[in-house]
């Protein structure tokens, strides 16, 4: 089967879809209000994922994004600057690692979502 594809989307939960609403926004993500359960969330102009007023606990703690930045020293402290988990009381960042392949940083959203945030050698 040949197609050419134009983009990938996942479907994340929320929890507060509201508060999550707001965080992706402070993340610096430009919401396109879709239905009032639904939003898509965009950084760039082909890269994004649907955030849905819809919670399950056991999804939502297992779904994981990896977003490849180019650089992820300076993205990690832009993270810093941003002080999300002050803001946000279930936010969590976990500093950079470093792989055999690459390095990532971590940003557990305020649902529980875990980011990584990474790029390759």
């Amino acid at each position: 089967m040949k197609h050419i594809a134009k983009s990938i989307r996942t479907f994340i939960g929320a929890k507060d879809f509201e508060e999550s609403r707001a965080f992706y926004g402070d993340l610096g993500f430009q919401e396109s209000v879709i239905s009032d359960k639904m939003s898509y969330f965009r950084v760039n102009s082909d890269l994004g994922f649907y955030l849905q007023d819809y919670y399950v606990k056991d999804w939502v703690n297992n779904s994981m994004i990896f977003l490849e930045v180019a650089d992820v020293d300076r993205y990690w402290e832009s993270l810093q600057q941003l002080g999300l988990p002050l803001k946000y009381r279930r936010v969590k960042l976990t500093p950079i690692k470093e792989y055999d392949w690459g390095k990532e940083c971590f940003l557990h959203d305020p649902s529980g979502i875990l980011w990584h945030f990474g790029a390759f050698y």
